[in-house]
């Protein structure tokens, strides 16, 4: 997809880190899938890696 974005929330160590940037892996109904610090790679091909994230929670630094 290839949109950067910026955590403006809180950090919490095990899902994401304020002001860390991060790649949107996917838009899906308009929130954002991030692979966070919690997320492992999927091995199956048909399940998403990452977790949806309201985009009110970042900043796009790269689209």
């Amino acid at each position: 997809m290839g949109m950067k974005v910026r955590f403006l929330g809180e950090s919490d160590p095990l899902m994401l880190m304020h002001g860390k940037v991060y790649d949107v892996t996917a838009v899906e109904n308009g929130w954002y899938r991030i692979v966070d610090e919690d997320s492992e790679e999927n091995p199956y091909e048909d399940i998403p890696s990452g977790y949806l994230y309201p985009p009110e929670l970042f900043e796009i630094v790269e689209e």
